[in-house]
């Protein structure tokens, strides 16, 4: 015989937790972004200071606070932070990390761009079309690296899935690694051309030939990591 699991009510941290990630997504903040001081916090919540800064440190955390010593916590959008960070820890090896991100890659652009085709809207479409230009005219290793990167962050918000998002832009720094080993051994003619293919399936809202290109692509990129 089975029992249900007992509920059990969250912790007052927890609460505090709900309570200052509210605030920071609110207007409760400065134009700067800095929270309430923690005296005032604790005041407004009507809980101890201990329990406001072990909450806050829950969030620097996960990467929504960012706690500077003597200035106070000030809201970031740095919730991709804690998986760029173990990345290295769960695969020594950088080559190893780049290949299993390419087998990821594989298995979510595709999708990204099929979901981007369907559901991007103007400001989308714009912002990806502007991104691509930007990588057709680079003339630095720098540039290119960054464009290339920007485009397929664009795609994924595009898509409409936060969640996906947030998992390219976790993979943000391996990706750049990514892009790097790449470009120091080809041009960006290939990437360009591919990019080029991928972007015109999205603007005409055809969602298969999107995956379809950017399958292809990242077969491509595969191919020129050599790994």
């Amino acid at each position: 015989m089975f029992l249900d699991a007992i509920a059990r009510p969250p912790s007052l941290v927890e609460k505090v937790c709900q309570s200052l990630s509210e605030i920071a997504r609110r207007d409760l903040r400065d134009d700067n972004g800095w929270l309430p001081t923690e005296r005032e916090l604790s005041a407004q919540l009507g809980v101890s200071r201990s329990v406001v800064r072990e909450a806050a440190k829950r969030l620097e955390l996960q990467g929504l606070l960012e706690i500077r010593q003597g200035s106070g916590m000030k809201v970031v959008d740095k919730l991709h932070k804690p998986l760029n960070g173990s990345l290295s820890l769960l695969v020594p090896d950088e080559k190893q990390r780049i290949a299993q991100l390419t087998e990821v890659r594989l298995a979510l652009e595709p999708e990204n761009a099929r979901l981007a085709a369907e559901r991007a809207k103007s400001a989308d479409l714009r912002a990806l079309s502007a991104c691509h230009d930007r990588l057709v005219a680079s003339s630095s290793f720098e540039e290119q690296v960054a464009a290339d990167g920007d485009f397929h962050r664009l795609i994924a918000e595009a898509s409409g899935n936060k969640i996906s998002a947030l998992l390219i832009t976790s993979l943000s720094d391996l990706l750049t690694a990514s892009l790097k080993h790449g470009y120091s051994r080809v041009t960006k003619d290939l990437a360009v051309a591919d990019h080029a293919k991928v972007l015109k399936a999205i603007l005409h809202q055809n969602g298969g030939a999107a995956a379809r290109a950017m399958r292809t692509h990242l077969e491509h990129a595969r191919e020129d990591l050599a790994l």
